[in-house]
Parts: C-alpha cells; sequence; structure tokens
C-alpha cells in the first residue's frame, strides 16, 4: 500500500492482495453484524453487502470531507465473480425440471415474463425521469430478479458502454429491492389466504422431498482431491466460456465474461447428467460457490462510488417504487390466479416477491414465515428455490444482455 498526493488530495493506494485481505475481513464484519443486528437477520441481508457497504459508506465520507480517497486494486474480482457463476451453471439441471411437473414450468414461465416486464418497466420510469435508459436496466431485471450478484457482475459491463455510476446504481437498487421483497411477501400472501379462505391440501400431490434431495444434493466429506477435481471443471468451463465470448463478441454484441462460463456450465451438467462421466459432488460445488460469491461481492460492494448517486437519487426512487408496485399487482392478480388460487399458489407468490425483487434466500424467509403460520407447502418449497436459484437465469440473463445491447 501507498499514499499519495493527487490533485491536493491523499490517497490510500491498495494493492490486490490488501485488496483481497480487507474484502475477506469486512466479509466476516457482515456476518458479525448480521448476527448482531435483527433487521439484517429479518430481511435476509446478506453479509457481503452489509460489510461492504459499510466500508463504501465509510470511503465516501472520507473523500467528501477531502481527508483521504482510497483506491483499490480489485483484480480478484473478476475471477472469483466468474468461478461463482459457473457453480451456479453447474446446478442447471434440465432434469430438476421433472421434478415440478407442470406447475414449474408455469412458474418459470412467470419468472421469464418477470424478467422482461421488469426491464420495460426500468427503461420506460427511467426515460419519463429523465435517466439513460440503461440505468433503467440496471434498476430493472439486472437488480430486482439478479439481485446482487448480476448487478455487481453487469454493472461494469454498463460502465464500459460509457453508463456512469451503473454499478453503484445496481447495486443500490439491488439493496432496496431486497428489503422491499422481505417487507411485502408475508402481507401478499396472508392477504390472498385470508381473503380466499385457503387451506393447505389434505394430501401432497408431490412427493416430500426437499430442493436439496430434488437437486441431488447427498451428504458427503469435502476432500482436497474431490476439490481440485471440481476446480478443474470450473476452469474449464469458465475457459471454454471465455472463447465463446470472445468469437461473439466479434459479431458487436456485448457478452459479460460470466455468461459463457455459466452457459457452458450448463452444457456440461446436463450433457454429464446423461453420460454419467463424472461424479459431481453439489456440497462441493456449493462451498466453492459460497466461497467465491462471498469474496466477489464483498470486493464489489466494498468499492462502491456512491457519490454518484448524488445526481440520480430522486429518479432511482421512482423507477424502484414502480418496480416494487409492479410486483404486488403481478403477484397478487396474475401469478397468484395463475398457479392456480389455492394454498401452493398463495405461498408461491410470497416466494416470487422475495426473490423477483430480492433473492432466493429472501423467497425462502417469505415463504417459512407463511407456512409456519399457516400449514406446509411442499409444492413451494421445491419450485420456488429450483427456479429461483437456477432456472431463471437462463432466461433473465438473455434478456438482459438483449436489453444492454438495445439500448448502449
Amino acid at each position: 500500500m501507498t499514499i499519495e498526493t493527487i490533485k491536493g488530495v491523499l490517497t490510500l493506494k491498495v494493492n490486490m492482495i490488501s485488496t483481497l485481505t480487507l474484502a475477506l475481513l469486512l466479509l466476516f464484519l457482515g456476518s458479525f453484524l448480521r448476527k448482531k443486528v435483527a433487521f439484517f437477520e429479518r430481511f435476509c441481508i446478506p453479509a457481503p453487502v452489509i460489510g461492504g457497504l459499510s466500508f463504501s459508506i465509510l470511503a465516501l465520507i472520507l473523500k467528501q470531507s477531502n481527508i483521504i480517497t482510497i483506491s483499490m486494486d480489485t483484480t480478484f474480482q473478476s475471477p472469483f465473480m466468474i468461478v461463482f457463476f459457473t457453480t451456479v451453471g453447474l446446478g442447471g439441471s434440465f432434469a430438476l425440471v421433472k421434478k415440478g411437473g407442470k406447475l414449474l414450468l408455469i412458474y418459470w414461465a412467470l419468472c421469464s415474463f418477470l424478467a422482461v416486464a421488469q426491464n420495460a418497466i426500468g427503461v420506460a420510469v427511467a426515460k419519463v425521469v429523465g435517466l439513460h435508459p440503461m440505468l433503467g436496466v440496471m434498476m430493472g431485471a439486472v437488480s430486482m430478479e439478479g439481485g446482487h450478484g448480476a448487478a455487481a457482475a453487469f454493472g461494469p459491463t454498463a460502465e464500459a458502454l460509457g453508463v456512469t455510476g451503473a454499478t453503484t446504481v445496481a447495486v443500490a437498487a439491488a439493496t432496496f429491492g431486497l428489503i422491499s421483497g422481505g417487507l411485502i411477501g408475508g402481507p401478499i400472501a396472508k392477504y390472498l389466504i385470508d381473503k380466499n379462505n385457503l387451506k393447505p391440501a389434505v394430501e401432497e400431490t408431490m412427493e416430500e422431498e426437499s430442493y436439496k434431495e430434488a437437486a441431488g444434493i447427498t451428504d458427503s466429506k469435502i476432500t482436497a482431491q474431490g476439490f481440485l477435481k471440481h476446480l478443474a471443471i470450473i476452469f474449464v468451463c469458465m475457459t471454454v466460456g471465455s472463447i465463446a465470448c470472445d468469437f461473439i463478441a466479434k459479431t458487436g454484441t456485448v457478452l459479460p465474461g460470466y455468461v459463457g462460463a455459466m452457459f457452458a456450465a450448463v452444457i456440461f451438467r446436463n450433457i454429464n447428467d446423461k453420460t454419467k462421466t463424472f461424479k459431481l459432488d453439489f456440497n462441493t460445488i456449493d462451498l466453492m460457490g459460497d466461497v467465491s460469491l462471498g469474496a466477489f461481492l464483498s470486493m464489489a460492494l466494498m468499492t462502491l462510488k456512491l457519490w454518484e448517486l448524488t445526481a440520480v437519487a430522486g429518479p432511482m426512487l421512482v423507477v424502484l417504487f414502480a418496480q416494487v408496485a409492479f410486483m404486488l399487482v403481478f403477484t397478487i392478480f396474475i401469478v397468484f390466479n395463475t398457479l392456480g388460487k389455492n394454498f401452493d399458489a398463495a405461498v408461491m407468490a410470497s416466494g416470487m416477491a422475495g426473490h423477483g425483487l430480492g433473492a432466493t434466500p429472501n423467497a425462502i424467509a417469505n415463504m417459512g414465515a407463511v407456512t409456519e403460520k399457516y400449514g406446509p407447502s411442499t409444492k413451494a418449497f421445491l419450485i420456488v428455490p429450483l427456479v429461483g436459484a437456477f432456472l431463471i437465469d437462463l432466461v433473465g440473463i438473455p434478456n438482459i444482455v438483449w436489453f444492454i445491447n438495445f439500448f448502449k
């Protein structure tokens, strides 16, 4: 680390090792604060969001006070990001679709429609309030259905196209969505259940199996050999994806680096499901995904340039409240009716609000609160995580890429 005076202001330059060290320490700080602060726990705020945003707020105060500017080397951020999305791709087995049957396909279709609608709303309202359409996309499916992961991944892509502050706007929108999704999910289900006097089904038509059982995740011991094997598989998918992205870039289409890796992983997973060439250990894959996501998000959030929000804060709120209003209408009048107007439909509507505005853990938290009060819904706890965690990306990401390229 070095300290220099640039344009009369002290600047602390942090090298890549120190930046990674700080990111990990902030990740642990976020975990600690989440356990201590009920608000964070209640709304499922991720630890890297808590730690990373706390530091970025401190950096904002130091910069605006002309005390010191902090400049960090985020070389490790991109590799961690690509590893995480590759692990997501490895979980995208089409065989899982059969577990949910027709209802899963309907829910998936609703999520796909929502992704397109969120981008359309974001762009339309952004234009009305005088923002760049690309910022509307950042406040659409990128940050709503995509959450902090997609926000931190697609933001730099938009900035590379000349849209200043895209990452900061996207991450701020994702945080707003995360809290909103946790706030409205339970009330939506309560309203639908009470209004229609709904009760859990006497007999579940779907097997009693958890999400992990449906995904083929079993208890296993993680070993160094197994870890290295799965790391090799992930790197191969990343390499193939990188080659594919470079090829597609020659056509003039902007494609974030992780997209190719994720879809290469999806293809590998489904071919491997048929050929049984490799025995995949999803405990190991989940571990690698959790580690890489924590480091990637913490690093992305602690380097946010929050001062770039000053000029767009008011218009941003208009766009974001429009997204929440649409979600209320969508879940109550479309999702609930389309999924069968029954108890399971009401629970899944609360889940849709959770991951449609925030993240899959939000959906689980929403549904958990509802079922704890009103009774079980096996269908909801199988279908919502499968779609929210994996399948939605197969439609949501191409949709985001199209909108970005259309408005670039």
